[in-house]
């Protein structure tokens, strides 16, 4: 442990500044086990779709005081800085995959003033600003519960004992650790640094969409809503080449 990691897990919860940090490969190397159900540029709309939408929850999430999405493709940067111009973008980096990118991110905002990290990914279609305004609804009560000692909130995906998000405050207090069972990471690392912790349950933050399963679960008018944002990107970047 490094001095400063020790005394961001000895710092106060501050709900007061939460930045929140997307993580994205690629849209064409995204949802590849949607390759079952879907061709190569179906997923790459899907995918796009999801991320637009996102984006756009987050913009007209109030809380949200800075928004950055990590990406090692170019190409995903250019459509998601059109979609919302505001975002900021980092690159992912070259070596150690998610949970690298996600700490590189977390380390920005953090030196950008976040007293609070929200990680979510790019992949839940039924995200809205309810839920995430539940999801912070259920940070104050913990924060106050815990008398202001350290936080970990997470959203259990509703499936595959995964994390559909993560917010920690101080930023650096746990590492993420997203991938197979990365909900009993969370709850472990959250357990060992002593912090307070709350989970919130929450179907629009539950269910992300993965396999040709999960496709089949989510409403047809959603799934062509998604194909709608998706195909309005690349409309929006095709008109300004």
């Amino acid at each position: 442990m490094t001095d400063s990691d020790g005394a961001d897990r000895a710092a106060a919860a501050d709900l007061s500044s939460v930045h929140v940090v997307v993580p994205l490969r690629g849209v064409e190397s995204g949802k590849s086990r949607l390759g079952q159900a879907l061709d190569a540029e179906e997923r790459e709309v899907l995918v796009l779709g999801l991320l637009g939408r996102t984006l756009d929850v987050l913009a007209a999430w109030p809380q949200a005081q800075r928004v950055y999405l990590v990406t090692g493709d170019a190409a995903t940067a250019d459509l998601a800085r059109r979609a919302q111009p505001t975002l900021t973008i980092l690159s992912e980096p070259r070596d150690g995959g998610l949970n690298a990118a996600l700490r590189a991110a977390r380390d920005a905002a953090a030196a950008a003033g976040a007293t609070a990290v929200l990680m979510l990914p790019a992949d839940l279609p039924l995200l809205e600003v309810a839920a995430l305004d539940r999801l912070l609804d259920g940070a104050d009560a913990a924060l106050a519960a815990g008398n202001g000692h350290p936080l970990v909130v997470v959203a259990p995906a509703d499936a595959r004992g995964g994390t559909n998000a993560l917010l920690v405050s101080p930023p650096n207090l746990i590492e993420p650790s997203f991938g197979e069972s990365s909900l009993a990471a969370h709850l472990l690392a959250a357990s060992q640094a002593d912090a307070t912790v709350q989970l919130v349950i929450d179907p629009a933050l539950g269910f992300d969409l993965d396999t040709p399963d999960d496709l089949m679960r989510l409403d047809t008018d959603a799934v062509l809503a998604l194909e709608q944002r998706g195909q309005q990107m690349l409309a929006a970047q095709a008109a300004s080449t």
